[in-house]
């Protein structure tokens, strides 16, 4: 290790953007731990429609914040913010440097950039904000979201009830966007990912990640992603309100079980759900990169570039050096 390394570094990218191999090779390579930044990979589980990583790579090298709460309950941005920073003290103390790796935006800015307290839940609130998308739909919902904090609407789906059901609460409760909470007031000296540390890997050609996000999603339906949301609905305590499924894949897998009524997929119903998993993921890296443009402090690297490894391993090579 240098005299003075680096505090950490961090990894962000779309869905399928090739973050975990690339961590694994930096992790061949110099003394790291990974920290997960992925709200869908902290469910136990949830192994296949998550892409999460195997025992034999979560082997090769120290993973962290992976498998640490039930689907039953939520995990925010405050507590990955509070683990993240134990964790890269802890790391740092061990001689190592943090690696960052995953593709929830939130996560990175709440820890870069910081979160103030945000309203709490409101029943009365949510109670309102339910019937009126009851009566006129989610679509509705977030055009009136879209009036008054236009940032959050821009990266939430037209059909996201959760998250468009907590940002006109928190506007509702507080007159203030849900956005202007998460761009927080921290201080630049508390930012544990300094400048030129922050690597995005991103495609030039938005065809490349989608060929991949459709070869993904094939290889999960091919493992027994379906079995694994059968086993999921099978415990009796789960449904699909909860934040764990409604992460993508998981959601339109739970339908189309909802709508086979637990027996056998068909292959027309097979089908449909890959077409809607891989739609709904196409839409999540749409938001990704959505999100990721507007964090200029990004230093971007084409994924789908034929030298992209080796890019990436330089800028590490010179961050660790």
């Amino acid at each position: 290790m240098p005299a003075d390394p680096v505090r950490c570094i961090a990894i962000a990218g779309p869905t399928a953007s090739g973050k975990s191999a690339a961590a694994l090779a930096i992790a061949q390579r110099w003394p790291v731990e990974i920290i997960s930044v992925d709200s869908a990979l902290v469910y136990r589980g949830m192994d296949i429609g998550t892409a999460k990583p195997s025992r034999e790579e979560q082997a090769l090298v120290p993973h962290h914040l992976i498998d640490i709460t039930d689907p039953l309950h939520a995990y925010s941005a405050a507590e990955f913010v509070r683990d993240a920073q134990r964790l890269i003290q802890q790391i740092r103390s061990r001689g190592r440097t943090p690696l960052l790796v995953g593709g929830t935006m939130l996560y990175f800015k709440a820890l870069m950039q910081g979160l103030d307290d945000m309203p709490r839940a409101d029943a009365d609130a949510r109670a309102r904000i339910e019937a009126a998308a009851a009566a006129h739909g989610w679509p509705a919902m977030h055009a009136e979201l879209a009036k008054v904090d236009p940032v959050t609407a821009a990266r939430l789906a037209p059909n996201d009830a959760q998250r468009i059901q907590r940002a006109l609460e928190v506007f509702e409760v507080s007159g203030r966007p849900i956005s202007s909470f998460q761009t927080g007031g921290q201080r630049e000296a508390d930012n544990p990912v300094p400048e030129g540390a922050f690597l995005s890997l991103e495609p030039a050609d938005r065809g490349w990640l989608h060929e991949r996000i459709a070869q993904r999603f094939d290889a999960m339906l091919a493992e027994g992603f379906v079995d694994e949301v059968r086993r999921l609905r099978a415990r009796g305590d789960l449904h699909p309100d909860l934040p764990s499924m409604r992460c993508v894949g998981y959601r339109q897998a739970w339908e189309a079980l909802d709508a086979a009524g637990d027996a056998p997929l068909t292959s027309a119903q097979q089908a449909e759900l890959r077409d809607r998993g891989i739609f709904a993921t196409r839409q999540l890296a749409k938001r990704q990169i959505t999100w990721l443009r507007s964090m200029p402090q990004r230093r971007v690297i084409a994924c789908d570039a034929p030298d992209a490894l080796a890019q990436l391993l330089a800028a590490v090579s010179t961050l660790l050096s």
